[in-house]
Order: C-alpha cells, then structure tokens, then sequence
C-alpha cells in the first residue's frame, strides 16, 4: 500500500505545477512596455499665441507724432530780416548777448528805424531801446551791422575802424549791390525776423 501512494502524491504534484503552468500561460501575460516618447520638439511656448506688435508700435508712433509739437528744420539757421522798400536784406546774427537781446527785441514785433548816411560809409538811426554791448575794436565790412553806443544800429556799405558791437552781417549781397538798396540819403529800414515785409499800414 505504501509503494503505490508515492506515485500517487508525485502525480498530483505534477498536475499541480501543469495547472499553475496553463494559468500563467493563458491569463498571466507580462505588462506590455510603456509607448516610446515621441521625438521632436515639444516646447510649449511655440503654441503660444505671438505677440502682435507691430499695430501698437504703429499707435505708439502717431500718439508720439500728435503730441510733439512742430520744430523747425535742426539745419535752419535763425536770421534776421532788413525790409528796405521792395528789397529785403538777409543778416546773420552773431553768437553773443547782444545779438540775443536784439532777436528778443524782435521777437516783440518789427523794429522801424529811421536811417541816414554818416561818414559816407554807413546808415545810422536810433534803434529805440537800449541792448547789451560787447563792444571790441575791429575794422568793418560792407554788409556789418553794427550796434552803437547801445541804441544806436547801423548797416555798413565801407570800412571803418572803431569799438563797437557787430550784430550781424548782411548775406548774400556785393558792396554795389547792397549800396543800390541803401540808396541815398534817409531811408526807412524795417528789421523783422519774418522773411515777408510788413504791411504798408506797419507791424502786423
């Protein structure tokens, strides 16, 4: 009896492990492997919406444009203007206080001056205020404009040699040609800063 339960016990061990075989087999599958990353760019920030500059530099632009106001030409030079007649002389001004205080001047309103000729090589007449001098002794030339004595202005058509203060120079004009507009005698003069003579009736 002991001799044919070994083989019995073996046989039912055996079956055991077959069935424990056939379960893995058949239910028991590995887990499958995870999915490979994807290759390529995945930055996040390519799928963001872009940023539309470019109307607001636009707005941006007008807005600046409105709101500066408009500003002569860098390369303009201020000039001042003597209305003789149909004729206009166009004078540079110095770089000084004097030249300033007579551009203020100016900017008040047109300056009418009564001239007349003196030593034969000049125009004088009262200006009608008083200016800083920077007087210094120096030889003029056809075309000076020259402040005397702090209120008095003349327009040279020769040389002469004295201490004074050069306003500005005649532009632009020969000694005939500025001597021709002069003329003879007295001669009414109108400094301005606009390039237009002024009305017949006066300033305005």
């Amino acid at each position: 009896m002991r001799t044919k339960r070994i083989p019995a016990v073996i046989a039912a061990l055996l079956l055991l492990l077959c069935l424990s075989a056939c379960r893995e087999g058949a239910g028991g599958q590995a887990p499958a492997p995870a999915p490979a990353p994807v290759s390529g760019p995945t930055d996040v920030r390519s799928e963001a919406p872009v940023r539309q500059t470019g109307p607001q530099t636009s707005e941006t632009q007008a807005s600046s444009a409105q709101a500066a106001p408009d500003e002569p030409d860098g390369d303009e030079e201020m000039m001042i203007y003597a209305h003789i007649g149909d004729d206009t002389l166009k004078i540079r001004p110095e770089d000084h206080s004097s030249a300033e205080a007579f551009l203020a001047l100016l900017r008040e309103g047109d300056v009418a001056v009564s001239m007349h000729d003196y030593g034969g090589f000049e125009k004088v007449g009262p200006l009608g205020a008083s200016l800083p001098t920077n007087d210094e002794r120096i030889t003029t030339e056809p075309g000076d404009v020259i402040l005397y004595q702090g209120d008095q202005i003349t327009i040279y058509y020769g040389t002469n040699t004295w201490s004074f203060t050069r306003l500005g120079r005649v532009q632009d004009l020969s000694q005939t040609e500025l001597k021709d507009i002069l003329g003879d005698g007295g001669v009414e003069v109108t400094f301005s800063l606009r390039a237009d003579a002024p009305s017949a009736g006066g300033e305005g």
